[in-house]
């Protein structure tokens, strides 16, 4: 299949691209590489150095590329960015994924598998478990902009004909991921303390989060991609709080070394506790996460180490 990869010169994007060249499908790549590198992208992939809101350029590459699928990325990621500049947060990630979904309906794409986020459109649980069904509420722009896609993408399925399928991922984290670009708590730790440097927890330490790691969410990307379902909208994650101490303590594993770690105050308005429940990715879709969080560190720490010779 022909398959266009948004922001497939990112951290998520970039492993995509990878899985879906594993699996013999011809891949273009769109990626302005504001925060995505070129040297991500796979040798076996065309990429096309584009920004989603350049209206004729992206149009160009669609004429060009004729793809039959669409994996959406590209997008500001950066929650605290997003409250600093809502306006450039919803500039890029609504105007651009509308500007993108014309492309889909003008050049007849059949499915687009979009990347939003089970972390920020939730907003604080009213419980936990949280399952597809749980209210919406994100508490930041961010949040409301990664929502507001899926609510254009009921829009152009009912008008347009155009089909998509939803992955709310939890807290994403493996190789490639940039500890001075994406906030990363896993990336921004596994730098410092490969350096030697200190670590600082923010609170103490025992918030949780779903961690995912970046091939499980690959993976659930090409199900997403082939499912034949009918359900659109599926968390991605791995079903369990991990909380940041736990993250320390794999990553002091991984290294075989202590953490010089301090505490630092709440960061006001996050999430205290959030887990999802993925019983329908796991039914639908045939998703069932295989890498367990210490395999996942220790793969990650390894990239690393890699990266920084």
């Amino acid at each position: 299949m022909k398959v266009l990869v948004t922001g497939g010169a990112g951290f998520i994007g970039s492993n995509v691209v990878d899985a879906l060249i594993e699996k013999g499908h011809d891949v273009a790549v769109v990626d302005n590489l504001s925060t995505g590198k070129a040297d991500n992208v796979n040798k076996k992939a065309r990429l096309h150095r584009c920004d989603i809101c350049d209206t004729a350029g992206l149009d160009k590459v669609f004429a060009k590329e004729k793809p039959e699928a669409v994996h959406h990325f590209a997008a500001q990621i950066n929650v605290r960015s997003s409250l600093n500049d809502p306006i450039f947060d919803a500039r890029t990630n609504v105007l651009g994924s509308i500007n993108l979904f014309e492309c889909c309906r003008k050049h007849g794409v059949r499915r687009v598998v979009y990347s939003s986020s089970g972390g920020a459109v939730y907003g604080e649980p009213k419980y936990n478990p949280v399952d597809e069904n749980h209210p919406v509420a994100p508490l930041s722009p961010y949040g409301a902009s990664k929502y507001s896609v899926e609510k254009y993408l009921d829009f152009y399925g009912a008008v347009h004909g155009l089909d998509s399928v939803i992955l709310r991922y939890g807290n994403v984290y493996g190789p490639r991921q940039d500890p001075a670009g994406e906030a990363g708590v896993v990336a921004i730790f596994t730098d410092r303390m490969l350096a030697g440097n200190g670590i600082t927890i923010n609170d103490d330490g025992n918030q949780t989060r779903d961690f995912v790691y970046v091939g499980d969410v690959a993976r659930a990307n090409l199900l997403a991609l082939e499912s034949k379902s009918g359900e659109r909208i599926f968390n991605i994650g791995v079903g369990k709080p991990i909380s940041v101490n736990d993250i320390v303590h794999g990553l002091e594993a991984a290294l075989s070394t202590k953490a010089k770690a301090a505490h630092g105050a709440a960061i006001k308005g996050e999430v205290r506790d959030i887990y999802l429940n993925i019983d329908r990715a796991k039914k639908h879709l045939g998703f069932e996460p295989k890498v367990q969080l210490n395999e996942g560190l220790k793969l990650t720490v390894e990239w690393a180490k890699k990266r920084k010779k």
